[in-house]
């Protein structure tokens, strides 16, 4: 018997900055982002939208489009590092938001025997969630699972990590029908405790605030969506656990050089570059290539081979990466879309094809594994229509940008929108102070 993902659907926020508007606006030229890092546009949520209608619209999208019937649904795992609330889970939302549509046709609370949770480990969550329900349905064959990875990617205005900012979200079918790829059970894993990026909670004194009111505590905790980060150490821990946990995934398949195997290597992109530019350094030692200095590793970047693997094992999986941005947990799911749908369009066929994943989340901790495409995957990819969904977005400019980033605007950008949408926030109540309340438009 096999497992692994059965259907797959995502949603796409309406909402784009063009990189260049941004990178004039900061001083940055633009040729440094648009073809070094590969960024061209940056998808953002409206002032309606956040992690939780994400994942509910992809989570819709998902039962609707594969004809899923809510009571195959044993559990709904979300990870995500955009959670809502500290103990209320942000997949709780997703799953009454998706309920309420569904009652028509399947009844009041059609998911009640679903069990849901978050996964948190910055941008692995997801995968930590897929490895979880795949152990899940192999355990339980005649059951399956739902994994969504949605996430919001917010920087500071003007920090170095502005220009990666993007959203939205991802859903998987897990099962014993692996219609789009079979996952192997073999997990290469490398983890490290370290603070490359984190959100944590921030210190304030009262007086520092202006009108406190005066019940609160000398002391105050502030979180906010915006990291602590230290980008170069950032993509130095990114590198040293991908090599780790590609280490033992060798050690565990006993495969001398897997990555040989694979018609694509679907990476973790905080932009769309990064995976081919941080593989250097295992590419070289599978390779017998040696390099000690930055120069040495642009060197075989720059390679007439390595530049001909890039084009024919990662490239396509970076173009939806490029339209949208950093996906945070939704992002390596992407790349996996990209590639699929790019196969798809160009006719390619990729039944019995091996696929490598090379996951990452900062804190730090990096999954390797491996999946074979299944012989119906086009009937799974030929509802996806990625590239065309992302053309029918609509552009936004600077200023309007702003002001959403600030949370400046009460009413939501695009007017017409239809879907999940945040309706009001609880704030007199005061045993339901911030409760949030979602609603559908049609």
């Amino acid at each position: 018997m096999t497992f692994g993902i059965e259907a797959a659907s995502y949603y796409v926020p309406s909402l784009y900055l063009e990189i260049k508007h941004l990178a004039e606006k900061r001083g940055i030229e633009p040729a440094k982002l648009e073809k070094g890092l590969g960024l061209h546009k940056m998808g953002l949520p409206d002032v309606h939208e956040d992690a939780a209608t994400f994942a509910a619209e992809a989570l819709l999208k998902l039962i609707k489009d594969y004809n899923i019937h809510p009571k195959e649904i044993s559990r709904i795992y979300l990870g995500t590092e955009s959670a809502l609330d500290a103990a209320k889970p942000t997949a709780s939302y997703a799953m009454q938001m998706v309920e309420k549509v569904l009652e028509e046709d399947f009844g009041a609370r059609c998911l009640r025997n679903c069990d849901v949770v978050d996964l948190t480990f910055a941008c692995i969550g997801a995968v930590d969630a897929l490895h979880n329900s795949l152990d899940f349905v192999r355990v339980n064959p005649d059951k399956k699972a739902v994994v969504i990875a949605s996430d919001y990617a917010k920087y500071e205005l003007a920090s170095s990590g502005e220009y990666t900012q993007g959203g939205g979200a991802v859903a998987v079918l897990v099962s014993s029908e692996p219609n789009l790829i079979e996952i192997e059970n073999n997990w290469g894993v490398a983890t490290e405790s370290v603070f490359d990026f984190f959100k944590p909670r921030r210190h304030f004194k009262k007086e520092e605030l202006t009108n406190a009111p005066e019940n609160f505590p000398e002391k105050i905790e502030v979180f906010t969506d915006e990291p602590v980060f230290d980008g170069q150490y950032s993509n130095q821990c990114y590198q040293d656990r991908i090599r780790e946990a590609y280490q033992h995934y060798k050690d565990v398949t006993g495969k001398d050089k897997p990555y040989q195997d694979w018609k694509y290597l679907i990476f973790h992109l905080p932009y769309a570059f990064h995976g081919k530019r941080v593989f250097t350094e295992i590419y070289s030692l599978e390779n017998g290539i040696s390099f000690e200095t930055p120069e040495e590793q642009k060197a075989v970047a720059k390679s007439e081979n390595y530049i001909r693997f890039i084009n024919d094992k990662i490239e396509k999986s970076q173009r939806a990466s490029s339209e949208i941005g950093n996906m945070y947990t939704a992002s390596i799911f992407m790349a996996l879309l990209s590639a699929l749908q790019t196969s798809f369009n160009e006719n390619e066929e990729l039944s019995g094809q091996e696929i490598g994943f090379l996951g990452y989340g900062s804190g730090s901790k990096s999954k390797v594994f491996a999946g074979r495409m299944s012989q119906n995957w086009k009937s799974v990819v030929e509802k996806w229509n990625l590239f065309e969904e992302l053309k029918n977005r609509t552009a936004i400019d600077f200023d309007t940008y702003e002001k959403l980033h600030r949370k400046q605007l009460e009413i939501s950008v695009n007017k017409n929108y239809k879907g999940f949408g945040l309706k009001s926030v609880e704030t007199d109540d005061p045993v339901l102070k911030g409760a949030r309340y979602y609603g559908y438009q049609k």
